[in-house]
C-alpha cells in the first residue's frame, strides 16, 4: 500500500508530532513526514524534527498582511513537500475556509476536550468549572467552523474532585498521544472512509461500552 505523504503543522513543542514520529518510526503508520511546517521559528518541535532526520520549514504569519494570504503561502509550501495530508498539531492558527478547502477530507486535528463540548481555548479549566465528571480528547477531520468536523475518535479520563487545569491537562495529553498515532494509522491504512460528513470505518467492532463515575 503507498505510504501516506504527510505534512505537520506545529507552533510549539510539538508533542503530538513526536508521538505520530515514533508511531511512524515503530512501523505503526504506514506513512512518511514530508516535512514538520511551523509559523514559529522558536518552536521547540522543530528541534526534535531535525534530530530525527525530519526536513522542517518555518513560514511565519507576520510577515504576511492578512490570513488569506498567510494561508495561501501556507498551502502552496505544503504542496511543494510533496505532502497529500496535513496533522494539525498544536498548530495555533484558525485556518482560512480556502484553505480548509484546498485539503478537504486531507486535513485533521486534535482538541483537548470531547467535541462538541469546549471549543476553543482553556477547555481543561472550563471543564473543571462546569463540574464534568469525564474529559477527554477528539480527533477530528478539520472544516471551516473552528473545532468542528466529523469526529474519528475520542478518549475520556475521569475528572478527579482535587484536579487543576494542569493535572487535567497532564492526563488528557497522555491520552492525545495514543488516539492520534491511532486514528492516523486507520486513515493511512484505508480503514476510515469518509464522504461529505459520514465517517465510515472498516472491521469496526460495534462493542457496548460505558463509562460511569
Amino acid at each position: 500500500m503507498t505510504k501516506l505523504k504527510l505534512a505537520i503543522l506545529i507552533s510549539g513543542r510539538g508533542s503530538n508530532m513526536e508521538a505520530i514520529v515514533k508511531a511512524i518510526q515503530a512501523g505503526h503508520i504506514n506513512a512518511e513526514i514530508t516535512a514538520i511546517i511551523s509559523n514559529n521559528e522558536n518552536a521547540a518541535g522543530l528541534e526534535f524534527a531535525k534530530a530525527n532526520n525530519i526536513p522542517t520549514k518555518v513560514l511565519s504569519h507576520i510577515y504576511y498582511k492578512s490570513r488569506e494570504e498567510f494561508d495561501r503561502a501556507l498551502s502552496d509550501l505544503i504542496k511543494l513537500t510533496g505532502a497529500n495530508f496535513v496533522c494539525l498539531a498544536g498548530f495555533m492558527r484558525v485556518l482560512t475556509e480556502q484553505f480548509i478547502d484546498d485539503w478537504y477530507n486531507k486535513l485533521i486535528n486534535i482538541h483537548p476536550s470531547l467535541l462538541p463540548a469546549f471549543k476553543g481555548l482553556n477547555t481543561h479549566k472550563r471543564a473543571i468549572e462546569k463540574g464534568v465528571k469525564f474529559a477527554g480528547c477528539t480527533v477530528h477531520y478539520v472544516r471551516a467552523d473552528v473545532d468542528n468536523g466529523p469526529i474519528i475518535s475520542q478518549a475520556a479520563t475521569t475528572v478527579s474532585p482535587d484536579d487543576t487545569p494542569d493535572s487535567l491537562a497532564a492526563k488528557i495529553l497522555k491520552l492525545e498521544h495514543q488516539i492520534y498515532p491511532q486514528a492516523l494509522a486507520k486513515i493511512a491504512n484505508g480503514e476510515i472512509t469518509i464522504d461529505e460528513n459520514k465517517i465510515e470505518f472498516k472491521n469496526y467492532s460495534n462493542q457496548q461500552q460505558s463509562l460511569i463515575n
